[in-house]
């Protein structure tokens, strides 16, 4: 085992008595380490619940023949952080939360790990400290929150708080109204209720293989999650003995699922980032080519919030991860039911007797439209790429043409909102905002929910080198490639110009000549860095662009 060279021979025995000081004892000094890398905190809700399970991860391990050990890693509530300068943290603490776990794993020689997580950047994180690392390792994503409810109606988080706030500001509720909705829209412990990054990338996680069966969609407070965690742990050991590795379930042929699954699920636009990441981590060859490949040859089959009313309970009572994969076993060549999960099965051999609610999980013959979840565009201003949640965009505004009204910042485009400043037929440009510029690619919830509380989400379109929440729906385009910092051409648009969004036929182009943007490049002045100090500073001089996943 890895833990021998901390524990075994004369010249460990102070490394086995500063073992000893922590409780261990002599009797189970020689059963496998496995360390629960643990991302509860108290100020996030997704987290709070995670002592529960960290108790229940540990009797697993425990009962398996294995030594816990728990260490803490950061976590960044997208939500608390919205909005303010507190976002640009959110995406660079995924690399942070990586070096963490990698720090603590090969400081001690763990010989296997459970990683506990759950909210946007922080499952991302684990599977590319478990690709990094490539010691035995399962992850165990804490679960949805329930579903909120006021006056017999049914609320999330982002239709009762974030889009309440457009519902205030065009008249439709009163503050009072607005204060009810706040109080009732996250009633519990967990991830947010509908398909957002959190619930995308636990939903990943489990057709990738690393979780198991039905993790991503039982309820964070459920005593079927407790059952979850303790089964985690008691493989954890397993895994160690049978010595299976991430890199052995973390393919190209899985991370391909992924992507199918994505587009099926119309997850959250940040999944093409974290994919790309955890890719890149592992070695292997996952570039956009492949989602644009695949963008092509899948429609999407459930439709959940934001995009409708279901939330990840109603997708859990369905058939959750199981059923969808059930749904796209021997239906889509490109989908591999041969890879493996953690379990050491087969796709195709664990969903063999799994329920379907196909009223909810529609068959790929009957998808919910015509489109892929979402879609990955070209054009003038996106050489390089850009990444749109088709399954957000109602499907007359499928082909959008539009003036230009640009921000050099989200907070200059939210005074603009506030101020009724946008009218229909604008196209938002937020620029400046990308993973070098912002820097940390700030997410745009708060526009968008703006926008469509506002009742603008058919009529104007944003788009940006930064990013968009899960929660995000409208005609919304972000992870522009090259960003404006590095001196892409969405830099060079001007107010009034017009833009045209194809997502037919996957364009976005503003409606200027290559002479005209010739022109206006020789105006454009050096990017000058907003942060100068602390670790923005090292993430903005070292990260790569989105269509790189942002790594660093």
């Amino acid at each position: 085992m890895r833990s021998d060279i901390i524990k075994k021979g004369i010249a460990r025995a102070p490394h086995r008595s500063l073992l000893y000081a922590t409780g261990v004892s002599p009797k189970v000094i020689d059963r496998p380490f496995i360390g629960i890398a643990s991302s509860f905190t108290d100020i996030v809700p997704g987290h709070t619940g995670m002592r529960d399970l960290e108790r229940q991860i540990e009797k697993g391990i425990h009962s398996a023949g294995g030594q816990a050990f728990i260490f803490g890693v950061p976590v960044v509530c997208d939500g608390i952080a919205m909005g303010h300068n507190g976002m640009r943290y959110s995406l660079p603490s995924r690399e942070l939360i990586a070096d963490c776990v990698e720090t603590m794993a090969n400081a001690h020689q763990l010989d296997g790990l459970v990683l506990l997580t759950n909210c946007d950047k922080v499952t991302p994180a684990m599977l590319i400290a478990a690709a990094r690392l490539n010691i035995p390792s399962i992850i165990v994503t804490a679960g949805p929150m329930l579903d909120g409810e006021c006056k017999c109606n049914k609320l999330t988080m982002i239709k009762g708080t974030f889009e309440g706030i457009g519902r205030y500001r065009s008249g439709q509720i009163t503050e009072e109204e607005l204060t009810e909705l706040e109080l009732n829209s996250c009633p519990s412990a967990g991830s947010c209720q509908g398909m957002y990054t959190a619930n995308t990338m636990a939903s990943l996680t489990e057709v990738i293989g690393m979780s198991l069966p039905y993790c991503a969609t039982a309820s964070a407070v459920s005593s079927q999650k407790k059952r979850i965690a303790f089964e985690s742990g008691m493989r954890a050991v397993e895994l160690v003995t049978e010595n299976i590795k991430p890199l052995d379930i973390i393919t190209r042929s899985s991370l391909r699922n992924a992507i199918i699954a994505d587009y099926a699920l119309g997850g959250s636009t940040n999944s093409v980032l974290h994919l790309l990441a955890i890719a890149n981590t592992a070695g292997i060859n996952l570039t956009l080519n492949d989602f644009e490949e695949l963008s092509s040859k899948i429609k999407q089959t459930i439709k959940l919030d934001p995009s409708a009313n279901p939330t990840m309970t109603d997708f859990h009572n369905a058939g959750g991860i199981p059923a969808l994969l059930k749904t796209l076993c021997g239906n889509i060549s490109e989908f591999n039911e041969d890879e493996k999960n953690i379990c050491g099965l087969k796709i195709k051999d664990l969903v063999n007797d799994v329920w379907c609610d196909e009223t909810l999980i529609h068959p790929i013959t009957k998808p919910v439209t015509t489109q892929a979840g979402l879609g990955v565009l070209h054009g003038n201003i996106a050489p390089d790429g850009a990444v749109i949640k088709i399954s957000g965009v109602d499907e007359s505004c499928y082909y959008f043409r539009g003036v230009a009204r640009v921000f050099d910042c989200e907070e200059d485009s939210m005074k603009a909102l506030e101020n009724d400043e946008i009218k229909d037929g604008d196209v938002i440009v937020i620029r400046y905002e990308g993973p070098q510029g912002s820097p940390g690619m700030r997410e745009m919830l708060a526009p968008t929910s703006l926008l469509v509380g506002k009742g603008l989400g058919k009529t104007v379109a944003l788009i940006t080198d930064g990013r968009f929440s899960g929660g995000t729906r409208g005609i919304c385009v972000g992870h522009i490639c090259p960003e404006a910092s590095n001196g892409g051409n969405i830099a060079l648009i001007k107010d009034g110009d017009n833009i045209e969004i194809d997502i037919p036929n996957r364009k976005l182009n503003v409606l200027l000549s290559d002479e005209e943007l010739s022109e206006r490049r020789k105006e454009l002045k050096p990017f000058t860095p907003k942060t100068k100090s602390g670790y923005l500073s090292k993430y903005s001089r070292l990260v790569q662009d989105a269509s790189h996943g942002a790594i660093i």
